[in-house]
């Protein structure tokens, strides 16, 4: 294929790959408020909330390495519509169910657990395609397309969800969630997903999961700035937990944020992330990705530390809602500048029949760490005051990121700092 076709043909992807995303995670956003609106409806009782929430996230835990295995030994393309497709007969069984025998609790519960597996395979497969799907000069751009996508569905989605919810049924969450979905899969299906492919993945088809899942583990070890990753992802995602599963708490039951100003507050971090995905889609690929990331984790961290100040002394009302509003914003803007250049050194930097693997690992070293995250600030926050939970996290979280990431590490994962430093060093001597 001439080159000038492929470029055009990159371009066509990057836009349909924007569109598609936008447009499946919006109605999976919608159908998640409206679902989790409907069983608070329906039962009256947190614990039904969060056994849905258990049975969005454990599949997504126990599936994300063997996905990323599949996607490595068969045709991405395949998987993509496949779980796709799935996706809407889902919706679909659910409102015959629904129109025969009424939609339960049990039928949602059940039907969450098999979206996570689809949505699993769907997002693992898609994320180790993007090297594939456009050339590597627009890796980043795609990667921040990848987000904006995200944001623009975690604005719209609870906008769109809460406008809907108390007007239309359940079953209309369900058809708009199908609609979603079927335009998603037309447009995918006219994507090339081999079109920048190096590799022949037949050979990958004779090897067993299990030795697939234990090469993949295997050469994760091998490369330093993919185990590095793996680990400071692991502990990242832990204690940033203290925000995620204490922040509506100290919000609403210790600084007595009114509901609708907590909604704006959660909102501005959405709108972080867009910012930060338009800036980052017009600027070129970080050349030592991993540094970034190093001091865009720390920045992170010390914000973690300075959310405890209202805690500490008194503001007034608007001080604490603008403070917050820069704090969720800043969060999300630091961990898109964290999350789109490993991104982008995963998809550059690691070969192609391992990349549904590691993408897989990730995923669920990442997603594991949410329901013990969960758990264990859950108990701290009954125990401890809120301001020594964070800042403890805060500074945890710097130790950890500042000797997992340390120079010594950097260097050997990008050797050429070392030879700009001894150069220098050379200089000033002279």
């Amino acid at each position: 294929m001439e080159e000038a076709v492929r470029l055009k043909k990159a371009t066509y992807h990057l836009w349909t790959f924007t569109i598609s995303k936008i447009i499946s995670i919006l109605g999976s956003n919608v159908l998640a408020f409206g679902i989790s609106l409907y069983i608070l409806k329906m039962t009256g009782s947190a614990t039904s909330f969060a056994v849905n929430m258990v049975c969005s996230i454990l599949p997504r835990v126990i599936l994300s390495s063997i996905a990323g295995s599949l996607a490595d030994r068969y045709s991405k393309k395949a998987i993509i519509l496949t779980s796709q497709a799935v996706t809407v007969l889902l919706m679909g069984g659910l409102l015959l169910y629904g129109y025969f025998s009424g939609i339960t609790v049990t039928s949602i519960y059940v039907v969450t657990a098999l979206y996570a597996i689809t949505s699993t395979f769907n997002s693992v497969t898609f994320s180790s395609s993007i090297a594939c799907l456009v050339n590597e000069e627009r890796i980043q751009k795609a990667m921040s397309f990848n987000q904006m996508s995200m944001s623009i569905a975690a604005i719209g989605g609870p906008a769109i969800g809460g406008m809907m919810y108390g007007f239309v049924s359940l079953e209309v969450f369900l058809m708009v969630h199908m609609m979603a979905y079927i335009i998603a899969f037309t447009l995918e299906a006219t994507m090339n997903f081999k079109l920048y492919s190096k590799e022949d993945n037949e050979v990958q088809k004779d090897i067993g999961i299990v030795q697939s899942l234990k090469e993949g583990f295997q050469y994760a070890k091998t490369k330093k700035a993919v185990s590095t990753i793996l680990w400071v992802a692991l502990w990242v995602n832990l204690f940033f937990s203290a925000i995620s599963v204490g922040g509506t708490f100290i919000l609403v039951e210790v600084l007595k944020i009114k509901s609708q100003h907590v909604g704006v507050i959660e909102s501005a971090g959405a709108v972080g992330m867009l910012v930060t995905s338009i800036f980052l889609s017009t600027r070129k690929q970080a050349k030592y990705p991993l540094l970034q990331s190093k001091r865009f984790i720390l920045l992170m961290a010390i914000t973690l530390g300075i959310t405890t100040v209202p805690l500490w002394t008194t503001f007034t009302y608007n001080v604490n809602f603008i403070f917050f509003i820069l704090i969720f914003f800043c969060f999300s803007t630091f961990g898109t500048f964290v999350n789109t250049p490993i991104g982008v050194m995963i998809q550059t930097e690691v070969e192609e029949i391992y990349r549904g693997r590691i993408f897989g690992i990730l995923e669920a070293v990442a997603m594991a760490m949410m329901p013990l995250g969960t758990m264990v600030f859950g108990l701290l926050y009954d125990r401890v005051e809120p301001q020594w939970v964070l800042l403890g996290s805060s500074m945890v979280l710097l130790v950890i990121t500042s000797y997992m990431m340390r120079s010594s590490v950097v260097k050997q994962i990008y050797p050429e700092l070392k030879d700009a430093n001894t150069h220098l060093k050379e200089k000033e001597a002279v």
